[in-house]
């Protein structure tokens, strides 16, 4: 489905334009958050972050690649969620609250146990008698493998994702490119300050030596991320977490927003095909977006995105 409802300002229709300028210059305030530390079966801990408006209802948030609940993308989710009537709760994948987190893995695009964890959880504090998920980039990818390859809890009932790498491989391969060498560079120097931390708490068991020889993801993952999490090299960690196999399996309605325009995801990561199979599953595909934007101005500051999972949800 070709989504045609989405407009951005004439002067931010470049697709690089609109990732960089909110990573870089949008700020969101009137975000509250409370922060809970939760313990993992695996003596690990996540770091949750809540925002209440004291609702029955509650959207989690699962970030990107390298970011956290306090990136503008993420605050702006829950101010809109909030704003709505939901209460809102971005949760911190391991590693990525500021503080290293104590077991040799970290975190991946198909990591979904503590996903499932962060939702049970909330579950548990009887709260809620609904639970609606949203998902940036990587936390797209493993929204959409939770729904369509783990027992989800019928609390859950709703789901939207933007700018998802469900192809991963693809991905990947785009972002090895020469034209988006920013956005590669970016991400390994935030991925090495994480290794040499791992390192200063686990001596001798993870090591940056030649550090400096890794160029894309493939390296990486087929360094760490491969071997660390039981995966046999980088291709075989994407065929296995890639999120397009697993939409045919979704039961709850999910949208997916993927703008044809993302300078970071390949063709193969709008899978049309794939949702055509599946009713529960809507597609829309807006001419630009770029990765992580659609930026739209307004007296609110809410961004299209946020107004596109709110109007999904309600």
């Amino acid at each position: 489905m070709v989504c045609n409802d989405y407009t951005p300002p004439f002067f931010l229709r470049n697709g690089h334009i609109q990732t960089i300028i909110p990573t870089l210059f949008r700020k969101v305030n009137n975000v509250t958050y409370h922060r809970e530390r939760m313990d993992t079966i695996d003596n690990d801990f996540l770091d949750l972050d809540w925002s209440f408006v004291q609702s029955s209802r509650l959207v989690i948030i699962s970030h990107g690649l390298e970011g956290n609940s306090g990136r503008a993308y993420v605050k702006g989710m829950v101010r809109a969620c909030n704003m709505a009537g939901f209460d809102a709760l971005a949760w911190n994948y391991r590693s990525c609250s500021g503080e290293p987190n104590k077991q040799l893995r970290s975190y991946h695009s198909g990591a979904t146990d503590d996903l499932a964890a962060v939702i049970g959880h909330a579950e548990k504090t009887g709260r809620y008698n609904e639970i609606c998920l949203v998902g940036f980039s990587l936390g797209g990818n493993l929204t959409l493998v939770y729904l369509g390859r783990d027992i989800v809890r019928p609390i859950v009932k709703k789901a939207a994702v933007f700018s998802v790498p469900c192809d991963l491989k693809g991905s990947s391969m785009v972002l090895a490119r020469r034209y988006n060498r920013f956005y590669m560079k970016r991400f390994l120097v935030m991925l090495h300050e994480k290794i040499k931390a791992k390192m200063a708490v686990m001596p001798g068991e993870i090591d940056d030596k030649d550090f400096q020889k890794i160029k894309d993801f493939k390296d990486f993952d087929d360094r760490y991320t491969a071997p660390i999490n039981g995966f046999n090299n980088a291709l075989d960690y994407w065929e296995k977490c890639s999120s397009s196999q697993f939409i045919k399996n979704i039961k709850i309605p999910t949208l997916i927003v993927n703008a044809r325009n993302d300078p970071c995801i390949s063709d193969s990561c709008s899978p049309v095909n794939e949702v055509k199979k599946n009713p529960q599953v809507v597609l829309e595909m807006p001419e630009s977006g770029g990765h992580v934007g659609f930026i739209e101005l307004n007296k609110d500051n809410l961004f299209w995105s946020e107004k596109r999972a709110v109007k999904f949800f309600e």
